[in-house]
């Protein structure tokens, strides 16, 4: 019997069809578990990361009360609230965009860091706590005059430091004017962005206020990534445990085969719509996951979340593709 199937055959082919394949119907796959992943989110840094980049943000924090202290007399207490991940066209749409003032920091204008985000609430906070007006205060939805301006760029600008600082590089610095209603540094849309929001505290104050860092995620590899030093004194183990954590981040693309078909060169110049092809795999038979010009695993066709999956049900040890 030939492995194409025409339309145009009618009852006869189809129900030829049907006795290749068995007329019984098959049982639908199991729900099949699975963790949920938002592919609308990026994920550049890996869970070991975090816990780096937590490490990271807890003396950042420490770094930032320090500076609120000296600036303004007083005690605070400055807490990380949030780590999180971003594509820039997330972050556009946002209206926090219209009402932000925003400072761009880096080492200098081709080696853009990011940018501190003050909600307006926040900067009127902070500006009139350092001159003392506690009336200008309750009014959230207000300008800011120049003075307070000038005051918010000073605090803006130790935030800075403190970023700098526990980043362990002196060079990192505001590049450019404090801005309101505008990101402060061109995007595409496709960046990934780590956002991480902190919140301060003044004793006695009783009116916490919020702040953030938006940072290009390539930039905190120092943060999240162990490296190797130059003429360190590293063992062999040392060594080959670092070469197989980098080897561990190459993707990988795993290509799922269901089945495959071969037919002449005529047959497929006669192929058109709605024509059936019969391929070499029963129903029930595993697909192929591989990787390379190798057949690694083997499983069955699930679903999960609307979408296709294969559950793997067998280790392969010999190079079958």
């Amino acid at each position: 019997m030939s492995n194409l199937v025409g339309n145009s055959s009618g009852r006869q082919r189809i129900q030829q069809l049907l006795a290749s394949i068995g007329s019984k119907p098959q049982r639908e796959t199991a729900q099949i578990e699975a963790v949920e992943y938002d592919w609308r989110q990026p994920h550049y840094f890996s869970s070991e990361q975090l816990k780096k980049l937590d490490s990271f943000t807890t003396k950042m924090a420490q770094a930032c009360l320090q500076r609120f202290t000296e600036l303004y007399h007083s005690d605070f207490k400055v807490t990380i609230i949030s780590t999180t991940q971003h594509f820039a066209d997330q972050l556009t749409s946002s209206d926090n965009v219209k009402s932000d003032y925003c400072l761009t920091f880096g080492a200098d204008e081709n080696q853009v860091f990011g940018y501190v985000g003050i909600p307006a609430k926040t900067a009127i906070i902070w500006t009139t706590q350092l001159l003392g007006d506690s009336k200008s205060e309750e009014d959230y939805n207000r300008d800011l005059s120049q003075l307070e301006k000038s005051l918010l760029l000073d605090i803006a600008s130790g935030v800075v430091e403190a970023f700098s600082s526990s980043y362990k590089n002196p060079s990192l610095r505001p590049i450019a004017k404090l801005v309101k209603g505008e990101l402060p540094v061109k995007l595409r849309g496709d960046e990934e962005l780590c956002k991480i929001t902190f919140r301060v505290e003044k004793s006695g104050a009783g009116n916490p206020s919020e702040a953030y860092f938006l940072i290009f995620c390539d930039k905190l590899k120092k943060v999240t990534e162990q490296s190797i030093q130059a003429g360190a004194n590293l063992s062999a183990k040392d060594i080959a445990k670092a070469m197989l954590g980098h080897v561990g981040k190459v993707p990988v693309t795993i290509t799922a085969k269901l089945a495959s078909v071969e037919i002449n060169f005529e047959e497929i110049t006669n192929l058109s719509v709605d024509d059936i092809l019969v391929l070499d795999k029963k129903l029930s038979a595993p697909v192929e996951l591989i990787i390379g010009c190798r057949t690694l695993f083997r499983g069955r066709l699930a679903k999960s979340d609307g979408r296709q999956a294969v559950v793997i049900t067998e280790l392969c040890s010999t190079n079958k593709t």
